[in-house]
């Protein structure tokens, strides 16, 4: 099993308003071994940016912001002679709006919500074609006593091995994201299934339930996820985008 050291990790500058969608992110591009600044306002982008120079950057297009921190970044090219490609994100679907976010300089773009394997496998590939370097993907990281496997979409706890459906793979990560708190269930259905979503009342719930029962997961004596009455969910192990529990990210290879 290999160990990466922190100080190799890829630099990851986001732009967007809401720390649910930016925990997400957090936790997704450590697949990648990106370390990840957010900034929620242009003001605080350059300030990251006067002291650290991303290797990627993913912009909510939907941001007031956007455009200014695009041309911040190309001017930032520009003058160093560098590439630092950029991913945005919008929920607008149509190919007008997808058309004048690469007018704008993004190197891909994603319709939110979006899942967490796609995010990483466009990120990896935008920085590959960037820098001509390659980095892998770090299929499984560890999460107190769970391992997450993005790539195959299994979870092992023990000598326990489960498959996730996509959804069920989201959640998860939306959940484990969070670092403890509470994520609410219309937090939970904005990001997983969008706000246009017209859903049945306990769609949630119901996936939720699913999710448990994979995970042998009672309710009464929660292992990994707990209901807060009135209020949502709460993932019980918690991320941090320093390492897991205090160690430094471990490249775990690919298991066939």
């Amino acid at each position: 099993m290999a160990e990466a050291k922190h100080d190799d990790a890829r630099r990851a500058l986001v732009l967007h308003d809401r720390p649910l969608v930016v925990d997400l992110i957090e936790l997704t591009l450590n697949h990648g071994l990106f370390v990840v600044r957010a900034a929620t306002t242009l003001a605080e982008a350059e300030a990251i940016l006067a002291d650290w120079r991303p290797q990627l950057t993913v912009i909510d297009m939907d941001h007031d912001d956007s455009t200014a921190l695009l041309e911040r970044l190309g001017a930032t090219n520009n003058v160093s002679r560098s590439v630092s490609p950029a991913i945005g994100l919008t929920r607008r679907g149509d190919l007008k709006s997808k058309l004048r976010a690469f007018e704008l300089g993004v190197d891909d773009i994603l319709t939110m919500p979006f899942s967490p394997e796609e995010l990483l496998a466009r990120s990896i590939v935008v920085s590959r074609r960037a820098t001509g370097s390659d980095r892998a993907i770090v299929p499984t990281i560890q999460l107190g006593e769970m391992e997450l496997d993005i790539v195959n979409r299994q979870v092992r706890a023990g000598n326990s091995v489960v498959h996730l459906s996509g959804i069920e793979q989201s959640l998860l990560y939306l959940l484990a994201s969070r670092g403890g708190r509470v994520v609410s269930r219309e937090e939970i259905l904005d990001a997983i299934w969008g706000v246009d979503f017209v859903a049945e009342s306990n769609i949630v719930d119901r996936h939720i339930r699913s999710l448990r029962i994979k995970l042998q997961n009672d309710y009464r004596h929660p292992r990994f996820i707990a209901t807060v009455p009135g209020e949502g969910y709460r993932f019980i192990p918690t991320f941090s985008n320093t390492g897991w529990a205090g160690a430094p990210a471990k490249a775990i290879p690919v298991r066939h």
